[in-house]
């Protein structure tokens, strides 16, 4: 029987003194657990996590004082407000920054997977219906971009697509896990069936990859994980070759790059888990958490694992210039009393 505490995580001590040093800290979302965890240094010793319940959190992201959560149905935005979090009754002066709910797209059973804001709004991968889509009160979604390869849009699943990377504002490269043209063609070949998509150019850039995840742009180059072989990866831009950054020898998902640390999700391969269970990988794959990867150097500096409540990890954010972020759901009544208003903000009184 597992007497840890809910949410128990070892993890090595560079992590909190590191956290202090970039002034930030990490965002996971673990839709097996159903929560959003921001991790915090308490001090130079102890990190501090808030852990959030939101319906099936997979891809999150952030630009500003903006925070936006793929849900089952929804997309939840966030504001983040500083003035609310110091002022926040149950806490004063703890928080150095508060994310609350401003704004719920109701997208429908959609499966979005990554999430980011880009210059003209929020896109998302249509994992469902295998496209690219943009977010917005008119429609359930609207598709911008689909592969080659996909005929129509059917919610069939047809090749995984689920990673989205950005420059400068734009949808730039995604990734798929096959490049089948029918409904759940991408089981067939899971080890070597991914593909590294170009959207503006609308081809394969790369392919032949092991369940390519969460491709990111960082200082012009492109990295993704490959969660099937537990690979760190550069993609070259130009000829779509792999080059091996770092082989973690577990399952990964979910990346951010924030000033040369890359922040890596690992994840545990449950038994019951029939895609993923009988890759090889899986049999190392014996804790969730979270890695820290100098890329300078290449090493890795940071560790956190978890002992309950999180097996599986989708995606990673940092939050920068946040030392202790708050943050509220919608299921918490006490959000509706969060005000803002444009030059004030307060929470009222509960009646």
């Amino acid at each position: 029987m597992n007497s840890a505490s809910p949410f128990q995580a070892n993890f090595t001590k560079s992590i909190p003194e590191l956290l202090l040093k970039l002034n930030c800290s990490i965002a996971i979302s673990t839709y097996q657990a159903g929560k959003v965890i921001f991790i915090s240094p308490k001090n130079q010793d102890k990190i501090i996590q808030l852990p959030r319940t939101f319906d099936k959190p997979m891809g999150m992201g952030f630009s500003g004082k903006k925070m936006a959560i793929a849900t089952r149905n929804e997309v939840i935005v966030l504001g983040n407000n500083a003035e609310l979090g110091t002022n926040y009754p149950k806490k004063p002066k703890v928080y150095d920054s508060f994310f609350v709910p401003r704004a719920t797209y109701y997208t429908g059973h959609v499966d979005i997977h990554d999430l980011h804001w880009g210059s003209d709004g929020l896109y998302a991968i249509n994992t469902s219906f295998s496209c690219l889509v943009k977010i917005n009160d008119e429609y359930s979604f609207t598709p911008i971009w689909q592969p080659p390869f996909i005929d129509k849009l059917v919610s069939e699943d047809r090749c995984h697509l689920n990673g989205l990377a950005m420059e400068n504002g734009q949808a730039i490269y995604a990734t798929a896990l096959g490049e089948g043209n029918y409904s759940r063609s991408w089981k067939k070949n899971l080890l070597n069936g991914g593909i590294l998509l170009d959207i503006a150019q609308n081809r394969i850039l790369s392919n032949e990859l092991a369940m390519p995840h969460s491709p990111r742009i960082y200082k012009d180059k492109l990295y993704t994980v490959l969660s099937a072989t537990g690979q760190l990866v550069e993609i070259d831009r130009e000829t779509g070759e792999q080059i091996l950054v770092k082989d973690l020898n577990c399952f990964v998902r979910g990346l951010a790059i924030y000033k040369d640390f890359a922040f890596i999700g690992k994840s545990k391969i449950r038994d019951n888990a029939e895609s993923f269970k009988d890759l090889p990988i899986s049999q190392k794959s014996k804790n969730a958490g979270v890695l820290i990867l100098h890329l300078p150097t290449n090493k890795i500096v940071g560790v956190l694992e978890y002992e309950s409540s999180v097996d599986e990890i989708f995606d990673v954010q940092v939050i920068p210039n946040s030392k202790r972020p708050g943050i509220m759901n919608t299921i918490n009544p006490d959000h509706s009393l969060s005000l803002v208003l444009p030059n004030r903000s307060f929470w009222a009184k509960s009646k």
